[in-house]
């Protein structure tokens, strides 16, 4: 059975709860007209709601997690299941033909002997989603008499239901705080496997990254060493990219906020900020089909023989286009800040609204500006699908960005 099914299930079980309950309020109200609620009818029923759903909705995603081998369980006890090898790719190929052909999800099987596992599969599944339906309908049904029964005038509903909001808030809060050690933990952890095979030394000193995917043995720690993809990483992300977007991303911005007309702020800005929503991939795709081999050619025009079609200078040009936006949005932003005083004093000493920008407002503005620089860099060094498709991804140690990186 679809896990959806169920959280349907029980979606609808605790909004039935909730109907009742808050009905049964109401009633305490119209039998004791001078007896006031201790909490509205409303918190009634979410009280019996949340003990309705809650239990349901946890059950729904055990046995979603469980029924699978249940049911691969039942199906090898069965004596058809002697067609199977015992181990190995064949025997989970035909067991996952037979489920999905027993499931609906496709018409027939592409090996013979899983035919035998069909009957046995759709017995199965049948026995277990009948299971699964019976157990979360006792399940809510058992919380929400247990949360009906408590139901009186002065039941505290209200502090009840909030204390459950409370922890529903704390347990979302700390999801990202447990993601994060849980990051952090993988990355210690493969980091400690790794220098436990490969020196240190090698990995940050070596200038030779040539690792064999395909050696059962201990890795040489010669074949890893990591100094050409650090340099490529900055070379690319850090240098070519930021000549880029540092320029145009700080003059668009003076643009925008000094010269421009409302009007033409309205619709520029937001055309400039649409780069930063192009998924890389798009990036990736122009500099790879359009950006490397205009660069190509251009090299060999002016006599750069040894220009590739994929080059670290065509990935870097697009990447600074793509982080123009954090440049210039920061800029923009920090700019606008400015007090106006300072702007009209500059002019009123006679200062040109040239020298009014380099010496007054980007000085001023230069801690938000450093702050977009900083963001722009930690996006260019973090971008892979543009390297990856336009600079070659080679491990190549070279200061020619007309070679692939």
């Amino acid at each position: 059975m679809s896990p959806a099914i169920l959280l349907l299930l029980a979606f609808g079980l605790s909004l039935l709860g909730w109907l009742a309950a808050r009905s049964r309020a109401w009633a305490f109200r119209k039998a004791a007209p001078g007896v006031r609620l201790h909490s509205l009818p409303n918190f009634h029923g979410w009280y019996v709601a949340l003990w309705v759903g809650v239990p349901a909705v946890l059950f729904a995603v055990l046995w979603n997690a469980l029924s699978p081998a249940l049911v691969t369980a039942h199906v090898l006890a069965d004596p058809a299941s002697s067609v199977l090898p015992a181990f190995g790719f064949e025997r989970e190929t035909l067991l996952a033909e037979a489920r999905s052909v027993a499931s609906g999800a496709a018409f027939g099987v592409f090996n013979d002997e899983a035919q035998a596992l069909v009957e046995p599969y759709r017995t199965a599944l049948t026995l277990y989603n009948s299971i699964g339906l019976a157990v979360t309908l006792l399940v809510a049904f058992a919380g929400g008499a247990f949360a009906f029964l408590r139901l009186k005038p002065d039941f505290t509903a209200r502090t009840r239901v909030e204390r459950a909001v409370m922890a529903l808030l704390m347990i979302a809060s700390l999801v990202a705080i447990l993601t994060t050690i849980g990051i952090i933990a993988s990355l210690v952890f493969e980091t400690v496997r790794f220098f436990g095979m490969v020196s240190p030394i090698d990995f940050l000193f070596g200038t030779h990254w040539s690792p064999d995917p395909m050696s059962s043995g201990t890795p040489d720690g010669k074949d890893y060493g990591a100094i050409p993809l650090f340099w490529g990483t900055i070379y690319i992300g850090a240098i070519i990219a930021m000549i880029v977007a540092i320029p145009l991303g700080l003059m668009s911005a003076i643009f925008l906020t000094q010269y421009a007309s409302n009007n033409v702020r309205k619709v520029m800005k937001p055309l400039l900020e649409i780069l930063a929503g192009v998924p890389t991939v798009v990036y990736g795709y122009f500099a790879a089909l359009t950006v490397a081999p205009m660069v190509r050619d251009a090299a060999h025009a002016i006599g750069i023989s040894s220009a590739s079609t994929e080059s670290a200078i065509a990935a870097g040009l697009v990447m600074g286009i793509m982080i123009i936006p954090f440049v210039s949005s920061m800029a923009d932003d920090s700019i606008a800040a400015v007090p106006q005083s300072l702007r009209d004093g500059s002019l009123a000493m006679g200062a040109t609204t040239s020298e009014t920008i380099s010496k007054v407002l980007v000085p001023a503005a230069l801690p938000g500006i450093v702050a977009g620089v900083m963001l722009a860099i930690s996006r260019a060094i973090g971008e892979t699908m543009i390297v990856v498709m336009a600079a070659g991804a080679s491990a190549n140690l070279t200061a020619n960005p007309f070679e692939s990186m």
